[in-house]
């Protein structure tokens, strides 16, 4: 079976997205995910775009060792150098360069004819190899570039030294017979494709990124760029868990495989939506809550007799645990760790010393701790911004449809205490006005704020997220706790937290 490659630009085009922004220890911990998902090649950002993300490119570089790691740039010298010092030190450095091909394009954003974009593509690209040995090189806006300029640009770069010709369908236009026809033309009119990867990068504004990379590969592609639960620019980019599973379940169909372990799926993406602040669609393929649920009496009879007869793939090949185990107050510690390494989760002696103790006071306010609940614990652990941390220590909250919502809440930084008492339309907003007294931060705004449940029962773990917006972007919160006014003044102390931080 042929092997596609999967290169994931989740650190990049997915991160570049509105309300989608990481922090440098975010994106270490979403690279170590990708690195246990066995993806081939992790982009991890554009190096020359500021000085966080050259420092979040060198940084997973230097400590990805079972991925190669890219980093985009323009077809411009400095930016191939910035990437190149970013990722020099990668077990496996990868330049990927871009320069546009569409008529569209040329004329209106490069203002270049087409034999100045040929000569830039052969300048950079040999630039780039003189730097690296493995180049990529996309062609921006393809799928809207006239089919024989395309080719005349593949060759050059592919002459210039490119190891992998990337086609992007930059704006979702698209169609999947249409990708398939234009994979099948190039690798028909470009003998020296033979050796070279060629790769798709589709866009989801027209809602077949998935379908048109499966063609794409059914046509003889072997590299798909995708990003984890599909997130990227405008309606995002194609969703690599569904990518991967289509392959995976249809293998004979596509006479190809990856490399995925597929069942770190359901991890990672969880790992990623919790990080970005945003709560799984019920219906998402594949990681979404109702994806392998049975409500209808006639499935439901069904998957009892025979799981294949409404399941083309288990829960299991995803990573999702297949048998639920419940604790308390009673529970031991090897159990608790036990479970957690089941649940594809190792923590060190430290970290299990720590969870362990969120595990305690969660087990004193919940009668019964289910999958769920350990999972929350581990998301919500401590956040790593501790130079200037400011923590909880109490909160007084008095509120009523009669009375005007006032809080007390008492913070500690260090070694000192603040107190302040505050006004507002509900707790929460009185809450959030007593700490802004206390944090002082650059000017920011509650951009977004929503509760849900992790669980069920009376007793069920809220889990808050906040977005805290500035004038350099935004950034997320979260906090959990059986009690939702004291998830939510977590959920804003860990962005201000972060705010600090930055």
């Amino acid at each position: 079976m042929r092997n596609i490659k999967i290169f994931d630009t989740t650190l990049r085009d997915g991160e570049q997205a509105p309300k989608c922004g990481m922090h440098l220890s975010e994106k270490i911990e979403m690279a170590r995910a990708l690195e246990r998902l066995k993806v081939d090649v992790i982009e991890a950002g554009f190096a020359i775009c500021s000085k966080g993300d050259f420092e979040s490119v060198q940084t997973i570089a230097g400590a990805i060792k079972d991925c190669q790691v890219a980093s985009l740039a323009r077809c411009v010298k400095a930016d191939i150098d910035s990437a190149y010092e970013a990722v020099k030190a990668a077990v496996a450095p990868r330049i990927h360069v871009f320069l546009a091909t569409s008529p569209i394009h040329m004329q209106y954003k490069l203002k270049m004819s087409e034999e100045r974009v040929l000569e830039t593509v052969k300048e950079m690209v040999s630039y780039a190899k003189s730097k690296v040995s493995d180049i990529e090189f996309s062609a921006e806006d393809a799928t809207r570039s006239e089919p024989e300029f395309l080719v005349k640009v593949i060759k050059t770069a592919i002459a210039a030294g490119a190891k992998t010709i990337n086609i992007p369908d930059t704006v979702g236009y698209i169609t999947p017979g249409e990708m398939g026809e234009l994979i099948r033309y190039l690798k028909s009119s470009v003998p020296e494709l033979d050796g070279v990867d060629l790769s798709v990068h589709c866009h989801n504004d027209l809602g077949m990124a998935v379908a048109n990379s499966l063609a794409a590969v059914a046509a003889g592609a072997t590299q798909v760029e995708c990003t984890l639960n599909g997130i990227g620019e405008r309606a995002g980019n194609a969703a690599l868990e569904e990518i991967v599973m289509c392959i995976d379940t249809r293998r004979e169909m596509f006479n190809a495989r990856t490399r995925i372990q597929t069942n770190e799926i359901y991890r990672a993406s969880k790992l990623l939506y919790n990080i970005l602040g945003i709560q799984v669609p019920l219906n998402k393929p594949i990681v979404g809550v109702n994806a392998f649920a049975h409500e209808a009496g006639i499935h439901q009879h069904g998957v009892i007799a025979n799981r294949l007869t409404y399941e083309i793939m288990t829960p299991e090949s995803i990573g999702l645990p297949s048998n639920r185990m419940a604790f308390g107050k009673h529970s031991g510690r090897h159990a608790v760790e036990k479970r957690l390494e089941e649940l594809g989760y190792k923590l060190s002696q430290e970290e299990l010393n720590e969870f362990f103790e969120s595990f305690k006071a969660l087990a004193d306010k919940k009668k019964v701790i289910n999958d769920s609940d350990l999972e929350a614990l581990l998301k919500h652990k401590a956040a790593p911004f501790k130079e200037q941390e400011y923590r909880l220590d109490r909160f007084t909250i008095n509120s009523g449809n009669y009375v005007t919502s006032n809080a007390v809440v008492r913070l500690i930084s260090g070694d000192e205490t603040f107190e302040e008492v505050a006004i507002g339309d509900g707790p929460v907003d009185a809450a959030f006005k007593a700490i802004d007294k206390i944090v002082k931060v650059v000017p920011h705004s509650l951009d977004d704020y929503y509760i849900q449940s992790v669980t069920e029962g009376n007793d069920a773990l809220g889990e808050v997220v906040v977005k805290i917006k500035t004038a350099d972007g935004v950034v997320t919160g979260r906090g959990l706790s059986t009690d939702i006014i004291e998830a939510s003044i977590l959920a804003y102390i860990n962005g201000l937290n972060k705010l600090l931080a930055y």
